[in-house]
């Protein structure tokens, strides 16, 4: 009678561990986003844009997901947006840029499994400020409401998978485009964890229009490489 309800708690406890693993996903990544672009702040329309330096920063995201059908999912982006334009007078860069961009975002997972796609709603918050040749400062603190979606595909039984994350809005003088692609292959792939590494290509577009009498654009572009995290 002891070994059997030994046995029937092994199996209790190793249902509840399955339950709860089903119940709840935790996903993760951290990467390094290798990016150059243009920036340009000025009313005047014919102002040429400004070359940004290469720089390289992190990204993170992390996202809950839960099984239950009319809650969404929760996920939050960030990354801090750090460069200087390659021209410079006096010494000085022509702007000198400090933005934190953190994206949160709420979505439904609408296919998953071989082929899985989400899509959502959230909003992009800028907070930051930019320095125009180092004498003027534009603090930028700017909420947008924004649509979601991804697409991915796996290749069974190789580890290999491809995903595209899109984010943008146009909405009260703002327009922001958020794009990425990536191929990821897992090393790891168990009941417990997955862990893949993954490398990709982003492109991030922010034009502010009449913001502090100026027409503010920011576009950043580059590779990034790093780590994903499926628990």
């Amino acid at each position: 009678m002891k070994l059997l309800k030994l046995t029937l708690l092994a199996l209790g406890t190793s249902v509840c561990g399955l339950a709860q693993a089903d119940v709840i996903g935790v996903k993760g990544d951290l990467s390094y986003w290798n990016y150059n672009g243009e920036a340009n702040m000025t009313a005047q329309t014919s102002a040429p844009d400004q070359d940004l330096d290469r720089k390289g920063s992190a990204q993170i995201s992390l996202a809950i997901e839960h099984p239950i059908p009319l809650i969404p999912n929760a996920k939050i982006r960030y990354v801090n947006l750090k460069t200087q334009t390659e021209n410079e007078v006096a010494g000085q860069p022509v702007y000198d840029l400090d933005i934190d961009h953190t994206d949160f975002i709420l979505y439904y997972e609408i296919l998953d499994n071989i082929v899985d796609a989400d899509i959502g709603f959230g909003a992009s918050n800028l907070n930051g400020d930019v320095k125009t040749l180092g004498l003027n400062k534009t603090d930028i603190d700017k909420t947008i409401p924004v649509i979601y979606g991804s697409a991915g595909v796996k290749l069974p039984f190789t580890g290999l998978s491809a995903k595209a994350e899109l984010l943008y809005s146009n909405v009260n003088d703002t327009k922001i485009t958020d794009a990425q692609t990536e191929l990821q292959y897992n090393f790891i792939d168990n009941l417990l964890v997955d862990v893949g590494l993954k490398a990709g290509y982003r492109i991030l577009d922010i034009k502010l229009d009449d913001y502090e009498k100026n027409d503010l654009k920011f576009n950043f572009k580059g590779p990034y490489i790093g780590l994903d995290v499926h628990f």
